[in-house]
């Protein structure tokens, strides 16, 4: 017996290994679906050109400093097999989806014992989600630093170990390099304040039981209060030691990396950087802290149209049923009791098939699934539920303290994700790696044993809210996978219509774009071969950074110069230094490469606006854009000529 009973456990722990083994081969691999997809103007080819030009040369000290240790991952990352060709660099870059994924995995399979299935569906859900290119890198190295803290957190306090805490410090203060905006995610530190208070509650709770028991006299009251006093000292200490290790890995992991930058470029030359990063807001106004808090708030509140919708059918749901129950509590016989049962459950469904059918129909998400409109309302809903439930699991007295914490730092997590970036909540809807299997598990459990509440023959019954909340997940699981099967990211939307290659760039050998894209593409690299150009500085001026990376030809100064951030007085300087040194050099002289519409402008003169035609977006874009003009009389007074032009770029030389 004992034999067979062994064997059943072997088989069973067989099968729970090579579940395990499928999932995370999916979580693996799922996140490089996409690697041949499109081509993108923007930021992608824009980041991979600051990986492999790496350093003030060919970069804005400002990006370089203030992303530096994601531009030096990226740039080793440029060193390996491969990384030639934008396949390759999606491929580096996508591993750290892969990462996510599998981390999110094995911590909530193995540390917070969630079913793993449910963890895989969460995983996978929050792949589909990751709408972000990964050669937009900061974001998900800022996702992989800050999940690792989380981790260590997580480990350091409900374990007791305070090696991870030290851990937990190292990972923040690295994501501070990763990207200097990350430094909100300090404010993890909640999490540790929060738990010790957490624990000092249980134990007055348990000192207030031990009263209990023995009976409340003079001399156990005056012991009782001696505990409550040496609980709050217990506290107060280990607050002040758990901090202090969190402190001392920020700390370490900042003296480090400053240590390492003093050394290369002097910290004069980063403090430079941030400072310019700082000074942007004026006329990037969309990164000032009023702005991108204000942009959170937004879509909460523009969202609520949506939630109190579906809060009446929940409304509706309830009060059915409950007067489906009251029948039940004066007609007492076991097969109206069996019929009025069914009744609810069929009620209830068809109430969620309705909802989820009027949501469908009245435009919460869309059913075209290669734009954002498939997921920004479901996502900001999925969001608000989140908080709301890691509220409600924080403060229910009977929770254990490890949930709180998890709870905790999920609700951090959502909050803290967002600030530091003028993309709403985007940012938010990108990093769910924790957030997804976590509530899939509370609606699980909710499902599995939360009954009905009765006052008197009043009955609240949960089966509408379980059918409901169904409905709304199963919406939001489709919405989200088909997204993530369809959407790839282009110039802020979506890619269609891939069905064409280019065949003459190693660097977009085997990507699928659509035939106009590869017909620009084809012409200009064309021309770039002939006239050997590849290697050769270039000045950059449009919506097209990435031609930087995708031509192999490196920026003179900055790949992007035409952003907010990057403002017109430090072209000017650039420019400067720029023309002392082809003054200096009669050999250097850099390509200048614009987007067409921008070169029309230059070109047609007092005619420009007639030529042009601009839309009223281009007028303010184009229309006496001082870096436009400043790039203008540098070609006039160097005597630049176009040599190169076709439906999208034209090349001066």
């Amino acid at each position: 017996m004992t034999e067979i009973i062994k064997n059943k456990k072997e088989g069973i722990d067989s099968q729970r290994r090579l579940w395990e083994f499928v999932f995370v081969a999916i979580l693996v691999l799922y996140p490089l679906r996409h690697i041949a997809w499109g081509l993108d103007l923007w930021d992608t080819g824009y980041g991979y050109a600051n990986f492999e030009y790496m350093g003030t040369q060919h970069m804005d000290p400002m990006w370089l400093f203030s992303t530096y240790l994601t531009t030096a991952i990226g740039h080793f990352f440029s060193l390996l097999p491969g990384a030639g060709t934008l396949i390759g660099m999606n491929f580096y870059t996508g591993l750290s989806i892969s990462l996510l994924a599998v981390l999110g995995y094995y911590f909530c399979t193995k540390v917070l014992k969630i079913p793993a299935l449910l963890v895989f569906l969460g995983e996978f859900t929050a792949v589909s989600f990751c709408w972000c290119p990964t050669g937009s890198f900061y974001n998900y190295v800022t996702y992989v630093f800050y999940l690792v803290s989380v981790v260590c957190l997580y480990l350091g306090l409900a374990r007791g170990k305070k090696g991870w805490l030290f851990a937990a410090g190292v990972a923040l203060g690295c994501n501070v390099l990763s990207r200097f905006s990350n430094l909100p995610e300090a404010a993890m530190i909640v999490g540790v304040w929060a738990y010790g208070i957490i624990c000092w509650l249980e134990a007055r709770k348990e000192i207030g039981k031990s009263l209990g028991q023995a009976g409340e006299t003079t001399e156990t009251a005056e012991k009782i209060k001696a505990r409550k006093k040496a609980a709050g000292v217990k506290l107060r200490k280990k607050l002040l030691q758990d901090t202090g290790m969190c402190l001392a890995g920020y700390l370490t992991a900042l003296l480090v990396l400053f240590g390492y930058i003093q050394i290369r470029y002097g910290m004069d030359e980063y403090v430079k950087g941030i400072l310019r990063l700082f000074s942007m807001t004026e006329v990037a106004t969309d990164y000032t802290a009023a702005s991108m808090i204000m942009g959170m708030f937004d879509w909460y509140f523009q969202n609520l149209y949506w939630e109190i919708r579906m809060c009446v059918f929940l409304v509706v749901g309830i009060v059915a049923v409950g007067v489906l129950e009251l029948i039940g509590s004066y007609v007492r016989k076991d097969t109206v009791t069996k019929v009025l049962r069914i009744l609810e459950w069929a009620g209830s469904i068809a109430l969620a098939a309705v909802m989820v059918f009027w949501l469908y129909r009245q435009g919460f998400c869309a059913r075209e699934y290669t734009n954002y409109g498939a997921i920004i309302w479901p996502g900001v809903t999925f969001l608000t539920l989140t908080l709301l439930v890691t509220l409600w699991r924080i403060f229910t007295p009977s929770a254990p303290k490890e949930e709180k914490l998890i709870s905790g730092l999920i609700f951090l997590i959502v909050w803290i994700t967002s600030l530091g970036s003028n993309n709403k909540l985007y940012p938010s809807m990108n990093n769910l790696f924790l957030a997804l299997p976590y509530m899939y598990w509370q609606f699980y459990r909710f499902c599995k044993y939360v009954g009905s509440f009765r006052w008197k023959r009043i009955t609240i019954s949960a089966m509408p809210v379980k059918c409901l909340l169904g409905g709304f997940f199963l919406l939001f699981f489709v919405q989200v996978g088909l997204f993530g099967r369809n959407f790839a990211f282009a110039e802020g939307t979506g890619i269609q219509d891939i069905n064409a290659q280019v065949t003459n760039n190693e660097t977009l050998k085997g990507v699928w774009m659509s035939e106009e894209r590869a017909g620009w593409m084809q012409g200009i690299s064309e021309y770039v071969n002939e006239r050997g150009l590849a290697g050769r500085d270039v000045l950059i001026y449009g919506q097209i950074p990435a031609l930087s990376y995708y031509l192999q030809m490196p920026a003179a100064f900055n790949p992007w110069p035409d952003l907010d951030s990057y403002q017109s007085g430090q072209l000017e300087q650039d420019m400067l230094k720029m023309q002392e040194r082809m003054d200096a050099d009669a050999s250097y002289r850099p390509v200048v490469l614009l987007e067409k519409k921008y070169a029309v402008y230059l070109e047609a003169g007092e005619n420009a606006l007639e030529a042009l035609q601009p839309t009223e977006k281009e007028r303010g874009l184009i229309v006496d854009n001082p870096k436009l003009l400043l790039i203008g009389k540098f070609m006039e007074d160097y005597g630049y000529e176009k040599t190169f032009e076709n439906e999208k770029f034209v090349i001066y030389e």
